[in-house]
């Protein structure tokens, strides 16, 4: 059984393991991590290659949550780090670091004309949804269902549940009442909700290829409609790239849509795959945060403070993972390598006669298993419900299968492609697939 070889081949993971369930919740800092038995430890990484407590070398796949557009360890980014860390690692002041990396957020995304910088992605969306309610005075948010905006409290119910509305645990009832939720991709759905609140709302949020880079497809057609939707109805517009920002492209997927939100939120790749995240936006709309506002009272002034905001180190890597990821082209070679990976996984499929396929766009790829059959939709057509229901036990014992095979991807089946990978993983990715749906059929996981 592929759970007697896990445990077998990752011993020392295991014993670390066992030590973090008497310090940590359910022995992990993160609920990203939660994987049964456990999860592998690793101990160092470079390139696209890391390997765990136990000496077991991995291709990787999940990329850090998609953050290393540059891999594990570029010698650029490690080179900018350890200059920086030399120089100090928090001033308490302004850096010209900070200031750099603001010019650089401003040159490529087409909205940024200010910027503001937090601690993360959750703390960039959190801050987002602080500033449209300050500028236009209105309480409510509309969201879509499974988008995902982090895990404060604004945005965590009716992410991966309580998609009826009803407050996620911890989370004060008249949090989620302020919060609309709609179907994906159902305009109609939308216009009804705006026709309903429209005086009450004070944004939209929209994560632009649906929940985690496309795990529930959004089309880029309900993109657009949505955000004119909203402007039409003086609702401003908040589109979360804290995933797709410099990974579609290096003006994010606003510039391939030419959509112009009135913010933005990034992170991962845009902090240089460290800690940090951005909220940029018209100068209008950011004003909020500036004191003494035209036209403001005393008071109107947006709170917004961060020990570890524009920091010196996660400045100087995001300066040099911009830099990377424009001058060489690598979100399109990502993005092509990851197509070949969608291609060849779905003609594996086809050849095992597994009811299987590989999905997404740009530089990701996501499982689904025992996908709808008989019919020849196309995956983005499918309702949302479907996505949300993929099996979590199959994509747990395919991440086992995949480990053991020398390939780590996402528990929820889903894979990110660097600027690094070269078709050579491409191809050890299909033939480590191959294998783990070997060793799924043997022991009756799969058809």
């Amino acid at each position: 059984m592929i759970i007697d070889e896990y445990l077998a081949k990752t011993r020392a993971s295991r014993a670390l393991a066992e030590r973090a369930l008497r310090v940590l919740p359910d022995g992990v800092s993160t609920d990203t991590r939660l994987f049964d038995p456990y999860g592998i430890y690793v101990v160092r990484a470079a390139g696209t290659r890391k390997w765990d407590a136990d000496g077991n070398e991995y291709r990787d796949f999940f990329g850090g949550h998609g953050a290393l557009m540059l891999g594990h360890c570029h010698p650029r980014v490690t080179a900018a780090i350890q200059e920086a860390a030399a120089l100090g690692v928090q001033f308490a002041a302004n850096s010209p670091s900070e200031l750099e990396w603001a010019e650089a957020i401003k040159r490529h995304i087409p909205t940024a004309e200010r910027v503001r910088f937090a601690a993360s992605g959750s703390e960039a969306t959190l801050l987002a949804i602080r500033i449209a309610r300050a500028y236009t005075g209105r309480s409510k948010l509309i969201r879509i269902k499974s988008h995902y905006h982090g895990w404060h409290d604004f945005a965590v119910s009716g992410y991966n549940d309580f998609f009826d509305g009803t407050a996620a645990p911890g989370v004060l009832p008249e949090i989620a009442r302020n919060t609309c939720l709609v179907n994906p991709n159902d305009i109609d759905d939308l216009r009804g909700t705006i026709l309903a609140h429209r005086s009450e709302v004070a944004a939209i949020l929209l994560e632009p290829l649906g929940s985690h880079f496309g795990i529930v497809p959004t089309s880029d057609e309900y993109l657009r409609e949505a955000a004119a939707l909203a402007k039409e109805n003086g609702i401003l517009v908040i589109l979360d790239e804290v995933i797709s920002a410099f990974r579609v492209s290096p003006s994010g997927m606003q510039g391939l849509l030419h959509l112009a939100p009135d913010l933005t939120c990034m992170g991962k790749v845009a902090a240089g795959g460290l800690p940090g995240g951005v909220v940029c936006g018209s100068e209008a709309v950011m004003s909020v945060l500036c004191r003494n506002r035209p036209g403001a009272g005393p008071r109107a002034k947006v709170f917004h403070q961060g020990t570890f905001t524009g920091n010196p180190i996660t400045a100087k890597a995001a300066l040099v993972t911009i830099q990377e990821v424009v001058e060489h082209n690598l979100c399109e070679h990502a993005s092509s390598v990851a197509g070949e990976a969608r291609t060849e996984l779905n003609r594996l499929f086809v050849r095992m006669d597994v009811p299987w396929r590989a999905y997404g766009r740009f530089s990701a790829f996501h499982i689904f298993p025992e996908a709808p059959t008989g019919t020849h939709t196309p995956i983005e057509k499918l309702p949302w419900q479907e996505f949300a229901g993929r099996s979590r036990q199959i994509l747990q014992n395919l991440r086992i299968a995949l480990n053991l095979e020398g390939v780590d991807i996402g528990s929820r089946g889903t894979g990110f492609v660097s600027g690094v990978h070269q078709p050579e993983d491409t191809a050890y990715l299909v033939a480590a697939f191959e294998r783990a749906l070997f060793r799924l059929r043997r022991d009756g996981a799969v058809r």
